[in-house]
């Protein structure tokens, strides 16, 4: 089973085709939405339903995916459950960039003061994180920075931040997946 998290843009079209791109991986791909416009809600809704679907499924290793703030919560969520993560393109600071784009941007300063310190050390090599060269929205160097001493980090010549195209990355996601 594969899980899949929108980025801000929820309604966007890409998110359809990246679903039908991911059931190569795995025909059991769940759409999960949320609003995107209140953190806390958003962490409490995501747990509830991720850690919902994870019950519901039989596969012994589902994954998590998700692309911008989809990927935040993928990181998040996915290790709060014990799942693996793949991540495209993730706001790392969603507290800084949403100003003004969502309610209360500042939560998510206090959902990361509220959860595991040093998670991304007890999440090493459990999320594999793609970037694009090209993103346009987010500085992708830094998140090479951030996240590549704890993950596996892949980088993409061709996409641009959305990633409407995964399909040269499923191989990997699927190795990734039942490693």
């Amino acid at each position: 089973m594969i899980i899949y998290l929108h980025g801000f843009d929820s309604t966007s079209p890409g998110n359809h085709e990246k679903v039908l791109q991911l059931q190569f991986i795995d025909e059991d791909v769940r759409f999960i939405n949320y609003s995107t416009l209140h953190p806390k809600h958003d962490m409490q809704h995501l747990l509830k339903e991720v850690s919902k679907v994870i019950e519901q499924s039989d596969d012994p290793m589902p994954l998590i995916c998700g692309v911008g703030l989809g990927g935040y919560w993928s990181e998040r969520i996915g290790f709060l459950c014990g799942i693996k993560q793949a991540i495209f393109n993730p706001n790392l600071n969603p507290e800084d960039n949403m100003q003004g784009r969502i309610n209360r941007p500042e939560e998510y300063t206090d959902i990361a003061t509220k959860c595991v310190n040093d998670y991304r050390e007890k999440n090493k090599d459990n999320c594999i994180v793609f970037l694009s060269r090209s993103d346009e929205i987010r500085d992708s160097k830094a998140a090479y920075e951030a996240l590549s001493p704890y993950y596996q980090v892949v980088w993409d010549d061709q996409e641009n931040h959305k990633f409407k195209r995964i399909a040269q990355h499923l191989q990997k996601m699927k190795a990734f997946k039942l490693a």
